[in-house]
């Protein structure tokens, strides 16, 4: 009787501490956090489609989303030359100073460097052509797809959708 006794007790405890273990595991931990900072897939931002299509327009949602692309010559920004910066506009992560952006005429906003850290770069053979496209690091956005055919310092040429960005003036943000 004692040994099933023993035997009884030893199980509940096993079970106690199995419990136990997976309670502590939810349980947040700043330290964690902290350590995690610099993981890139920590900073990522995910939303399910119905979100998106929630909180974007119908162009944003195709473009960024559905990885389509705007007219040529028809986006807000191609001829847009204000000083400032240039934000995701599925997410506002900062991706292009208004430095690095000049007249390619390629019919969209181009420009020769992105921001450090704010795009990503994936190799696209959609339509029968090599090209690397170029997403948003935070939210996985399309924005449009880098050429080696820029000018210098860089000899790049990003083509980006005017409508997958928006425009943070400098005028505005110094008043």
């Amino acid at each position: 009787m004692r040994k099933s006794i023993l035997i009884f007790i030893l199980k509940v405890g096993v079970i106690v501490f199995c419990v136990l273990r997976i309670l502590i595991a939810q349980v947040p931990n700043n330290t964690n956090k902290v350590l995690n900072l610099n993981n890139k897939e920590s900073k990522k931002m995910k939303r399910t489609d119905s979100e998106w299509k929630r909180i974007l327009t119908s162009a944003e949602y195709h473009i960024l989303r559905e990885k389509g692309t705007e007219r040529a010559f028809t986006g807000e920004y191609d001829g847009h030359f204000e000083e400032g910066t240039y934000v995701c506009s599925g997410c506002g992560n900062k991706i292009f100073d208004s430095e690095t952006k000049y007249r390619s005429g390629c019919g969209w906003p181009a420009f020769y460097n992105a921001l450090p850290g704010s795009v990503e770069e994936t190799e696209d053979s959609s339509f029968g052509m090599k090209r690397i496209e170029i997403t948003c690091s935070k939210c996985e956005g399309h924005l449009g797809h880098v050429f080696n055919d820029g000018p210098e310092p860089t000899g790049l040429r990003y083509c980006i959708n005017s409508v997958s960005m928006d425009f943070e003036s400098e005028k505005n943000s110094q008043k």
